[in-house]
């Protein structure tokens, strides 16, 4: 047990919450790359992101967010456009409606600020990320709330260890995950609320379930969820196994049947075992409020409430916060899938139990990351922080494009060979952008091009296979491969006038059609609202918030155009079943200094020999 270090007297009294950690920017905020032909692609129309107003700073619930201009603008618009989501709620992939279109309100949960987040961790907010583009493509306008969790044993055994301040320590990591939010291009949600800040409301969440008698307050002061007297618990993102749940109150593993599996997985079946004890009238009550403890607890960690001296529980905070400033009811929640249980369970049963209204009519839950066959976690020690599992620029622009590119229900390996894949696939992209802009000169509309038919038929098929993948519980896989399907209709139109070029003593007949081109251009940038994989990877910073010097890539440095374009023609030659012709292009690259290896179901890695 960590003992309490602090010499401090102080003792925090509730005061009403209003402040809560600014996004840095707009709810929409888009970063665009910075890049030579940047002109050719920039955005010739308003983007969707710039109508979502941020969230009010005096709003209590979803209403109140709504002002004359919010709703001018709705009033325009045309209606949002329909979505399939896969519900943990329901286990199964229904239509998204929610309550009042196009307002969605969204809530996330955000990361326990103790230590940096890990790329595990970074999945689900990367899966955040894509929801909220995507529903802001179709229409909607997101109000989203993320919280931060700035009280809890781990910070305090952390600040003890250390002999830090709770707000010196917890300020440092949610400063560092904001960097690493920007540094993924994260679109920033309207309101990132601490826990530290809503005690107040997490107050009155307890009275009113103690009013209901769905809470009661132990000989020790400690204030408990009395799971027994709330009907359904268990059964709403789990099929809870309560013999199993004694067991493993006793210490045997139980059993819970995934809600968005077929397979049985092991899973931490008592809500509180870290903190389980004798005082509890049931095994199966979770903590909503936790007595001061003068051997572990601190001064700067302990409020005194109507309720008693002492601190949040972890499940409590969420359920106050989303109610704040989302309203009763919301519309999707959305964390990874080891917080169905408890964690989620226990919100469900926290915000239905005090308001007797449903909480939230749509759950997303992403799957884990793994390393090797295990899932990434602090708790195994196999996890990475970005700055660690990403050093330079092109490696986080190759870690957000491998997580968006995937399906996020799906396991994703975190594996050398996936980010190198996705390496590669960003710089053939790049190279198309550099080329598409080198070609138009800056031209927003050019006009004229003969033969601009086939290439615009490719990608008005592939912007309408886009839509419907996207719209299809996020069926990112797809929308990626719609994005090449543009890509591939570029290189085959530069191919095509490079060959007829070597033929007919430099004229192409017909030339180089522009108006297809710039067709492609205006599509990747339609798909890259989604996908965001188009921008500037901010300078990196070290832990301690000073600028980071990325060092001397070497052997990844940028593959020379030459080789890369070699890489290309051999990649359509394999398409096209020319072995002999993919052969002679593999040895002229070797003969360069370069080796090409394959990867199945992604782009070839091209390393330095």
């Amino acid at each position: 047990v960590c003992r309490r270090r602090s010499t401090r007297t102080r003792t925090r009294t509730t005061t009403a919450a209003t402040s809560s950690v600014p996004s840095t920017t707009t709810s929409g905020g888009l970063r665009l790359a910075a890049s030579a032909s940047a002109a050719a692609f920039r955005p010739r129309r308003r983007r969707a992101f710039d109508l979502v107003p941020p969230l009010s700073a005096s709003a209590s619930d979803a209403d109140a967010t709504d002002d004359a201009d919010t709703a001018d603008t709705a009033a325009a618009a045309p209606p949002p456009r329909p979505i399939n989501l896969f519900n943990s709620l329901t286990r199964t992939k229904d239509p998204f409606v929610p309550l009042n279109p196009p307002l969605v309100t969204m809530y996330t949960c955000g990361p326990t600020v103790y230590d940096s987040a890990h790329v595990g961790n970074f999945r689900a907010f990367l899966t955040y990320d894509v929801l909220k583009r995507v529903l802001t493509h179709l229409g909607y306008d997101v109000h989203h709330v993320c919280n931060l969790t700035d009280v809890d044993d781990k910070i305090i055994a952390r600040c003890d260890r250390e002999g830090v301040g709770l707000v010196e320590l917890t300020r440092k990591f949610e400063g560092l995950f904001m960097d690493d939010l920007e540094a993924l291009n994260v679109v920033k949600a309207g309101r990132y609320p601490r826990a530290t800040e809503h005690i107040n409301e997490m107050v009155e969440l307890v009275q009113l379930l103690a009013a209901k008698d769905l809470a009661y307050r132990s000989e020790e002061g400690s204030w408990y969820f009395a799971v027994g007297k709330k009907e359904g618990y268990g059964r709403q993102l789990v099929n809870l196994d309560v013999g199993a749940m004694k067991a493993k109150a006793s210490g045997v593993a139980g059993m819970v049947r995934s809600s968005s599996s077929d397979t049985d997985t092991t899973t931490n079946t008592n809500p509180d075992a870290d903190e389980y004890d004798a005082d509890k009238e049931g095994i199966r009550d979770f903590a909503l409020w936790k007595a001061y403890k003068p051997d572990f607890d601190r001064d700067d960690a302990v409020w005194d409430t109507a309720i008693g001296r002492g601190r949040p529980g972890w499940h409590l905070e969420c359920s106050a916060m989303a109610r704040k400033y989302l309203g009763d009811s919301i519309d999707v929640h959305c964390g990874g899938i080891d917080l169905k249980f408890p964690h989620h369970e226990n919100e469900i049963a926290q915000s239905e139990g005090a308001t007797g209204k449903p909480f939230c009519a749509c759950w997303l839950h992403n799957g884990f990351v793994n390393i090797g066959d295990e899932k990434m976690s602090k708790s195994k020690g196999n996890f990475l922080t970005l700055r660690t599992a990403c050093p330079k620029s092109d490696d986080v622009r190759a870690y957000r494009y491998l997580v968006v590119s995937s399906h996020y229900r799906n396991p994703l390996s975190f594996t050398e060979a996936a980010v190198g894949a996705a390496k590669g696939a960003l710089k053939r992209m790049d190279r198309v952008r550099e080329m598409i802009g080198e070609a138009l000169e800056g031209e927003e509309s050019p006009e004229g091009g003969e033969g601009s038919g086939p290439i615009a038929e490719a990608v008005k098929k592939e912007l309408s296979n886009f839509d419907a993948a996207i719209a299809d519980d996020l069926s990112m896989p797809r929308a990626a491969a719609s994005l090449f399907g543009v890509v591939k209709a570029a290189e085959n139109e530069f191919k095509r006038v490079k060959k007829a070029e070597k033929a007919n003593d430099g004229v192409a007949d017909p030339p180089l059609d522009k108006v297809g081109l710039a067709a492609v251009r205006d599509a990747m940038e339609t798909m890259d609202q989604v996908f965001g994989i188009f921008y500037t990877v901010p300078p990196p910073k070290n832990e301690d918030g000073s600028a980071a010097v990325e060092e001397d890539e070497g052997d990844d440095a940028e593959v020379p155009e030459d080789v890369m374009t070699l890489v290309a023609e051999r990649t359509a030659a394999k398409e096209a079943k020319d072995w002999e012709l993919a052969d002679l292009l593999r040895a002229r690259i070797a003969e360069l200094g370069y080796a090409v290896k394959d990867v199945k179901g992604g782009e070839p890695l091209v390393s330095r020999v």
